[in-house]
């Protein structure tokens, strides 16, 4: 029986022999359904219509769809001891994908950002020897394909290795996670972000949305939650969650005024 993946969203589904009847991430407010309805591609047709691509992104090998698929997200290699950490999934998984990332060390583990971002994480996984997968158990319940390595973690870190820090900062949803790679940026360090806070179009900002679709914002406190989580870390780059959508250089003093200016913006005193 085939394995069922969401057109809108990316995320796969257990093998069934007709699609679910409805993908809860997009009915969720955060997402939407495809305005035509919701529609479904087993795993061999999305590999018909789609090829993984993989290439350099501000010194990380990203991978990532072409043509652009679901929400258009690239998942980005982490070189760590002993293997890559796969930082957010896509939706698909190839075997030429595969035999490129085993060329640079393997998967040793897939760690993720929030559900929007689960895509393929078994398929990954399954590849490397069933890798765990890190995600936060805030978000297991959004979880679309259950899995054995599926490592629902808790607390508000999880260290993967000296280099690789995971830290949930909540706000887009109540497990969302960024990645501190303190090897990062030749050494000054580098956080990889998703859309917990989003890299906006001027590369020199970030902003926070509890629905970027939507529009809806995301609360005062909230953002000042992730701003603590964030600020005992060190780093001089930020990656955001599509391609080419990084802060090269630095990334903290911007990140700290983003957060002013956000916070500015929807005070009711501004």
């Amino acid at each position: 029986m085939p394995l069922w993946t969401c057109e809108q969203c990316g995320a796969q589904f257990p093998e069934a022999a007709t699609p679910p009847s409805a993908c809860p991430i997009c009915e969720d407010e955060r997402q939407y359904v495809n305005w035509d309805g919701q529609a479904w591609l087993t795993r061999d047709e999305l590999a018909q219509r789609h090829r993984l691509v993989w290439r350099d992104d501000m010194g990380l090998v990203g991978i990532g769809l072409e043509p652009s698929f679901a929400i258009g997200q690239r998942a980005l290699l982490v070189p760590d001891r002993g293997g890559c950490v796969m930082w957010d999934c896509v939706p698909l998984a190839t075997a030429e994908a595969i035999a490129h990332v085993k060329s640079l060390g393997g998967l040793k583990a897939i760690a993720i950002s929030h559900p929007h971002y689960y895509g393929a994480v078994a398929d990954w996984s399954a590849a490397f020897g069933d890798a765990p997968v890190y995600l936060h158990g805030d978000d297991a319940q959004w979880v679309t394909r259950p899995y054995p390595s599926i490592v629902p973690w808790r607390g508000d870190s999880y260290r993967l290795s000296d280099d690789v820090l995971l830290l949930r900062t909540g706000g887009h949803f109540a497990g969302g996670t960024v990645l501190h790679w303190r090897g990062g940026a030749d050494g000054r360090g580098a956080l990889l972000t998703g859309d917990i806070a989003m890299v906006a179009m001027d590369r020199r900002s970030v902003s926070f949305m509890y629905s970027y679709p939507n529009y809806i914002p995301l609360n005062a406190a909230a953002v000042r939650v992730i701003a603590r989580a964030v600020e005992p870390l060190g780093f001089d780059r930020i990656y955001g969650a599509w391609w080419g959508k990084n802060i090269a250089s630095g990334a903290k003093p911007a990140f700290d005024r983003s957060v002013q200016r956000y916070i500015a913006a929807i005070s009711e005193r501004g």
